[in-house]
């Protein structure tokens, strides 16, 4: 029977969501084509494809890593469900769909520390580049400077080097700045680039109080960007302690009521639907917040 309502429920808040989305659409036809995305956005997901992905960022993901999460998250769905339904089949439901989502958030976790090394690596080469141009007054010869300075980690590193060999190839550093645009799209990276590419092309009798404006430039940028950072981790931190206040106000409510009168309710059914409706929402939540933290670094 709670089986039964706990499909009920989810069919229930699905509709809702997609009628709300839906905009005139044939409900059924949006539903299709919802799932069909959904489907092929989360299916690579998997553990493997994830630790591949992971690998790919220069990060590692090993089993025991993945096992202890396993182990993490079943436990604590585990005791939060049966606490709303005191039922021990919802419960193993419940965690079979938590475990489902474990690799997903991990490339988004480490989809961010790979993003945030990123940004810190074009930091390092925008100011190496400026301080070399300043001294060597050529772009070509400022970017080997940085290269063999060993200041820089790959994939950053090899980019440049990449650079070097399209302007000596080409004849002109146009390519190079395009190919570098590109690959990172960055306003400090397009600005730099086009300073640089002014300078070159057209000379400038003020080019050492240019390359300083937007050393300041970039130092204020980087500054407010690792401000927003911790902004945003601490903003991330509240957001969980808040999404698992909301999963144990339960408790809360069986304090109040009493665990025998709490129990009793769950025979109703718009109870469970409730209660089912409760923790699906607040998991959706803690879902498009985890996504928003991820990926929306702030370093553009």
């Amino acid at each position: 029977m709670e089986f039964i309502i706990f499909l009920l429920a989810a069919f229930v808040i699905v509709f809702v969501i997609a009628y709300r989305n839906s905009a005139g659409q044939n409900i059924y036809l949006y539903v299709s084509k919802t799932a069909g995305n959904l489907y092929d956005k989360y299916a690579p997901y998997s553990f493997k494809e994830v630790r591949q992905k992971v690998k790919d960022l220069g990060q590692e993901y090993t089993k025991r890593q993945y096992t202890i999460q396993i182990a993490v998250f079943s436990i604590a769905t585990a005791i939060i469900t049966y606490l709303y339904f005191y039922n021990l089949i919802v419960s193993i439901i419940y965690v079979l769909i938590a475990i489902a989502t474990i690799p997903y958030l991990t490339y988004l976790r480490c989809k961010r520390i790979y993003s945030e090394f990123i940004f810190e690596q074009i930091q390092v080469y925008t100011t190496n580049t400026i301080m070399e141009f300043a001294t060597t007054q050529s772009f070509v010869k400022a970017l080997e400077g940085v290269y063999e300075s060993d200041v820089l980690e790959d994939p950053v590193k090899s980019d440049v080097k990449t650079m070097i060999d399209l302007a000596y190839e080409n004849g002109t550093i146009e390519d190079s700045i395009k190919y570098m645009n590109d690959r990172y799209d960055y306003f400090i990276v397009r600005n730099m680039h086009q300073l640089f590419l002014q300078i070159t092309n057209e000379g400038s009798k003020n080019a050492g109080d240019a390359l300083e404006n937007m050393s300041l430039d970039i130092d204020m940028l980087v500054e407010n960007v690792y401000r927003d950072r911790m902004d945003r981790a601490k903003f991330h931190k509240k957001f969980l302690q808040f999404g698992i206040v909301l999963y144990l106000m339960v408790m809360l409510v069986q304090m109040l009521l009493g665990v025998e009168s709490y129990i009793s309710m769950l025979d109703i059914w718009y109870i469970q639907i409730l209660l089912h409706a409760v923790i699906i929402i607040n998991t959706l939540f803690l879902l498009s917040g985890e996504k928003y933290y991820n990926e929306n670094v702030g370093a553009e």
